[in-house]
């Protein structure tokens, strides 16, 4: 033990802390630059540390998911690391790209999809593969000559469908999604049967019912509320049972824990599980037996929590209602939904459960989400902000109570937990934040540790104001990440000591590692398992972490696709938008109508140097007057779209107030 201290002071780092300079492979890179990165090579059976590479402004120094880097890292807490990349290092193999296939001459070009990659490839007649112009290709990489193009050669022809199809497909491919499940995966799924009742909870007497969208076709939540005499009520969540299905060391299991989750395209969905699963009997669909995992909750009339007991049960849903429909009964609108389910009862809940969230001070950071219709024949509809109802906020309280009960459970039998986990905001972020508040005449308190309360009384204040748009934004930079770990720190934006995820095992890895453990640790029968031990956990939950960043990536990169698609024959037209991000190479702008991001170049916005301050939240000119922020409204025109990588340039028509930009 003193050798070992004696070679931690001696090195002047702890023992198992990254070096200052290590080789670092870029796992995802989000909109403003800033990357997540693990050591290369990695420890097998070691959870990696979180690694966050700081963008770098200069040209053609960014990096993408693969890229090895050199860089210079610091230590911002257990396990939190912060870096700095020095220089790219070759791939330790030949780099994957996605493209579109196109002949030239006697051979071939790809144009690479991923606008992050500034050069076509040649392509050899042998090396094509057959591909065919405007088809979509995967590639890798070749050592080539020194003059010229880079050379590939097409290692999968990906096909070519309608716009929409194929901006998935662009996605999925680019983000390396797993989308073909095993033959033996397969089989297992295939063979499911009903699962027997045996000793689980007859839950089926009980009107059950889920609450999804109109397009949803996997069901596995169902809700029932109840008020009782004193005012109080109680509430049931049923999820789907799916560790009675996929069992630990299955191929299904396998296939899951690769996926990580599962990813929503609109045209498609790549599930986690197989359909005969996902879609069938992991599905809660109306009046067919499944069996589920019910928590049984009771509260008081204020929303807190009075009890609450796990069970194994059978289930049938009453019915499948939707968010819109649940709204209309809601608001007095529509009858079929009160006769169907007790929609008042839910309502109600919802309203005590909402007030205790509220009381404990939680962070709204209201994020409109884009939605992409779709036509009868597969075309774009419409691509709108969707609108936050009552309804979806309901489920939305259910699950957190459900998610919160899981993790209680899980602690008070001492029983492996997956927690679902939020850290309080990174100082220096904080106070980047306090000088931008300082120029609104705004602040936060500085004495003690900041809550997810005193940033909700700050939105409260500035809401309806012409304030609202830039602290929102600037709030949301300020937030970490939420991941999964079995180290328990606390949920920062729900302001909840213990917090896992259960409530969706078809999609979701982490809350069927929570199934499995709950089912252990409550005696619930076959199909528990402490998921291999807390290293292994820790190592799947940093995992699944990865994948759902992965996952939202190419959600995003697909919608954004669709989004350029969409817009491709109003270029020259004007549009309202918001600055979202600010950076050396121009404004980053999210247009109001339908939440499309676009680069405003900094040439188009006024001439003569401009200055980005260090935090990205204001431009100011040469002598430090204000040219733009941090949630400016501004008036831009559209003037360039390329379908291909799905972005598009603008440049500013004006600014509200007119006076900010010249």
């Amino acid at each position: 033990m003193r050798r070992r201290k004696a070679a931690t002071k001696a090195t002047g780092r702890r023992t198992g802390a990254l070096p200052p300079v290590a080789v670092l492979e870029i796992l995802d890179v989000d909109e403003d630059g800033v990357a997540v990165a693990r050591p290369s090579p990695t420890t097998e059976g070691k959870p990696p540390p979180r690694i966050q590479v700081l963008p770098d402004n200069r040209e053609g120094a960014a990096v993408a998911p693969g890229d090895r880097i050199l860089a210079r890292i610091e230590r911002l807490g257990p396990d939190t690391y912060q870096a700095r990349a020095m220089r790219r290092l070759p791939r330790e193999r030949d780099k994957a790209v996605v493209g579109i296939y196109r002949r030239v001459g006697g051979g071939g070009r790809l144009d690479p999809t991923d606008r992050r990659v500034k050069t076509a490839y040649a392509i050899a007649r042998h090396d094509s593969m057959g591909a065919r112009p405007g088809e979509l290709v995967r590639a890798e990489t070749r050592p080539g000559r020194r003059l010229g193009l880079p050379q590939a050669r097409v290692t999968e022809r990906l096909g070519r469908g309608s716009p929409v199809a194929t901006a998935s497909s662009i996605a999925i491919a680019e983000h390396g999604i797993p989308d073909r499940f095993s033959d033996e995966a397969m089989a297992e799924a295939g063979a499911a049967a009903a699962a027997p009742p045996g000793e689980r909870e007859d839950l089926r007497g009980i009107p059950l019912v889920t609450i999804d969208d109109e397009s949803a076709r996997d069901f596995d939540d169902a809700v029932w509320a109840e008020t009782d005499p004193d005012g109080g009520f109680r509430l049931i969540v049923a999820i789907a049972d799916v560790a009675w299905y996929v069992r630990p060391g299955s191929a299904l299991d396998d296939a899951a824990r690769e996926r990580g989750n599962s990813v929503y395209f609109p045209d498609r969905v790549v599930p986690m599980l197989p359909e005969a699963l996902s879609n069938g009997w992991c599905s809660l669909k109306p009046g067919e037996d499944r069996p589920c995992l019910a928590v049984h909750l009771r509260f008081d009339v204020e929303g807190r929590k009075r009890g609450h007991r796990f069970v194994r049960g059978i289930m049938r849903s009453a019915a499948r209602l939707t968010y819109t429909g649940v709204q209309a009964a809601i608001d007095g609108e529509r009858a079929q939904e009160r006769s169907q389910a007790p929609v008042e009862a839910l309502h109600r809940a919802f309203l005590a459960l909402n007030g205790a969230r509220r009381a404990r001070g939680t962070l709204d950071l209201d994020i409109p989400e884009r939605r992409v219709g779709l036509a009868e024949d597969g075309s774009i509809a419409a691509i709108e902000r969707r609108r936050t109802l009552d309804a979806h906020r309901l489920i939305e309280e259910f699950m957190i109570a459900a998610n919160v009960a899981a993790a209680e459970t899980l602690e008070a039998e001492r029983a492996l937990c997956v927690y679902r986990v939020h850290d309080s905001p990174d100082p220096k972020k904080v106070e980047a934040l306090r000088e931008m508040l300082a120029s609104l005449g705004l602040s936060l308190p500085r004495g003690g540790a900041l809550r997810a309360g005193h940033f909700a009384r700050l939105l409260e204040r500035v809401a309806g104001t012409p304030e609202a748009e830039p602290v929102g934004e600037a709030i949301l930079r300020t937030q970490a990440q939420a991941v999964y770990s079995t180290a328990n720190i606390g949920h920062f934006g729900l302001a909840l000591r213990r917090y896992a995820h259960f409530t969706s095992p078809i999609r979701r890895y982490a809350d069927l590692m929570v199934h499995r453990s709950l089912i252990a640790a409550c005696g619930l029968g076959e199909g528990g398992s402490d998921s291999g031990g807390k290293e292994r956990a820790e190592a799947t939950a940093a995992h699944v972490s990865d994948t759902e960043r992965r996952a939202a990536a190419a959600e995003r990169d697909a919608t954004d696709r669709l989004c350029s698609i969409f817009l491709a024959d109003r270029v020259g037209g004007e549009f309202a938008a918001t600055v979202a991000g600010i950076t050396r190479a121009g404004l980053f702008v999210r247009l109001d109508e339908t939440g499309a991001s676009a680069l405003v170049p900094l040439s188009t916005v006024r001439a003569g140097p401009l200055r980005v301050d260090s935090h990205g939240i204001r431009l100011t000119d040469r002598r430090g007057r204000p040219v733009a922020r941090l949630g400016d409204a501004l008036r831009v025109r559209l003037d360039e779209v390329h379908t291909r990588t799905g972005s598009l340039v603008c440049s500013v028509v004006s600014v509200d107030p007119p006076a900010a930009v010249g």
